[in-house]
């Protein structure tokens, strides 16, 4: 779809040092729901996920696995291709630090921060963390029992000295409180805005931007010995994905990104350097960065040595892939942090999906299959308690839209159930198998009705649950052009007489083995 109306949003790029968990799927999930709502509401939109190849612990690891770098990076960067169709993410783009795009797009970000007089060549001492690959003031480290610094992350820390390149950070300090206060959106939700501009107040110290003591990364321009510091590479891919330097095309069409989706540990990075590196380069910054939190299993931090890592297979595999979608973003405010537990997913899967969703579905269109000749029923006269729920489901657009728009996926979500709950009682209301009997025009109106309902339900649960909501449109006999947003309203109507298929039911129940 071309038009002026465009979107671009991006996820991180995941390290390759690590595998996929649940974490990875959540983000990507949050970004692939605003891309498809995007899509079906009329927007051209890029959508870019991706691999960050770089650097000295991509290095250390390749090492101990005795392989080269490049080859742990392709077999690694894999683990999070599979997850993207493992996800149904529709992602349009898929970016490795590792691709020669990306090498002549970094190398020119430098030279244009060079050229501006916005770095230098000096000499770096201090603590840095190879995990995190990040360092810190002296001020931000603990000291464990045996001696060692320990960052605020709990990642360890160690003594460097090296010949470095800075950024000239601290001259941004003012111009990037000025930025915050003039963009109020740009940094959400709102208490992590207040941590960025508090930690920019604290005062902002030079960056050094390069190291000398390994050689797995993208060489500086002019300085081969030199490979830039990780983060200026990796930050970069957002501009190398939409065609950077070319500031023609795709550059010129989707940039500046409308938002960086991230988890809350990159936030500082994305915030405060990305910003400060693009405006330096005389580039524009994005307009938003969304900082999620963070996901604990059954109440406690996941962590490999608790064996307690749930791969995002492990979830489809068990319960379902629309299901884990649904259960993500429904279970936790987005922006806080949540708690897996199976004992609340199997609520929302047996609750939510098959009790309530599942069951208005199915009861619906049983009954038309069965007393409407299998065909859309001819509705009468619209009656208070008609209008009053066909109002609700074609009202619900602009509400879940401005929730959408925010990242406030469970509001959006919680707009939808409130519409199916209203079909529900409906159904309970006007009993259409009791009117079968006593006024069989009047529960053909009543059965359309909730087929119209149930019409712009599947259309607007289509960006978190694809495939369960295509199942449903085709049991409503609605081909892939009656699906976009467009079609919602009176406009988009079902005709009566329309042949449907025998209804199937979309949610199963979700029954414990171990307690069957």
């Amino acid at each position: 779809m071309t038009g002026s109306k465009t979107f671009y949003l991006t996820t991180p790029i995941y390290y390759v040092n690590d595998v996929p968990h649940i974490g990875h799927a959540y983000t990507t999930l949050a970004c692939d729901v605003l891309a498809r709502f995007m899509r079906l509401d009329g927007y051209d939109v890029k959508f870019l996920t991706g691999t960050d190849e770089h650097g000295q612990k991509v290095e250390k690891s390749a090492m101990n696995a005795g392989i080269a770098p490049q080859e742990f990076t392709d077999r690694v960067s894999k683990n999070f291709r599979d997850l993207v169709s493992l996800m149904n993410f529709s992602n349009d783009d898929f970016i490795r630090t590792t691709e020669p795009r990306h090498i002549a797009s970094v190398q020119e970000l430098w030279r244009r921060l060079e050229s501006a007089g916005e770095i230098y060549l000096g000499s770096y001492a201090g603590w840095y963390s190879v995990r995190d690959e990040a360092f810190y003031g002296e001020d931000e480290l603990t000291t464990s029992p045996s001696g060692k610094k320990i960052a605020p992350t709990g990642a360890e820390c160690e003594w460097v000295e090296e010949p470095s390149y800075f950024f000239r950070l601290s001259a941004w300090q003012d111009r990037l409180l000025e930025f915050y206060e003039q963009n109020p959106d740009f940094i959400a939700p709102a208490g992590k805005r207040n941590e960025v501009m508090a930690f920019v107040k604290s005062g902002l110290k030079d960056l050094s931007v390069s190291r000398t003591t390994f050689k797995w990364g993208i060489p500086v321009p002019g300085n081969p010995d030199h490979i830039m510091y990780v983060w200026l590479d990796a930050l970069a891919n957002y501009i190398t994905a939409v065609g950077f330097p070319d500031e023609s095309g795709e550059y010129a069409k989707y940039w500046p990104a409308n938002l960086h989706m991230v988890g809350k540990d990159i936030l500082r990075f994305h915030a405060v350097y990305w910003p400060a590196f693009l405006m330096a380069a005389k580039l524009a910054p994005p307009k938003r960065v969304f900082a999620h939190g963070w996901w604990t299993i059954e109440g406690q931090k996941m962590s490999k040595s608790l064996g307690n890592v749930i791969a995002p297979e492990t979830l489809v595999n068990t319960y379902g892939l629309d299901q884990t979608r649904y259960f993500l973003l429904r279970e936790v405010p987005f922006g806080n942090d949540g708690d897996f537990s199976h004992k609340q997913m199997v609520q929302r899967i047996n609750g939510n999906l098959a009790n309530d969703y599942g069951n208005l579905v199915q009861r619906s269109l049983s009954m038309i299959g069965k007393n409407c000749g299998a065909a859309v029923p001819q509705p009468g006269a619209f009656t208070e308690a008609d209008d009053a729920l066909l109002g609700a489901a074609r009202n619900l657009l602009p509400i879940v839209r401005a929730e959408i728009r925010s990242q406030s996926f469970h509001k959006a979500l919680d707009a939808i159930w409130a519409v199916i709950g209203d079909g529900n009682r409906y159904v309970d209301e006007q009993a259409p198998w009791a009117l079968k009997k006593t006024d069989p025009a009047r529960m053909a109106t009543v059965l359309y009705v909730l087929a119209e309902t149930i019409r712009h339900l599947a259309i607007l649960t289509q960006p978190i649950m694809p495939e369960a909501s295509a199942k449903i449109l085709d049991q409503l006999a609605q081909g892939p052009e009656a699906r976009g947003f467009d079609r919602l309203g009176a406009g988009g109507a079902l005709v009566a007489g329309t042949p449907l298929p025998t209804p199937q039911g979309v949610f199963p129940r979700y029954v414990d083995e171990a307690k069957s």
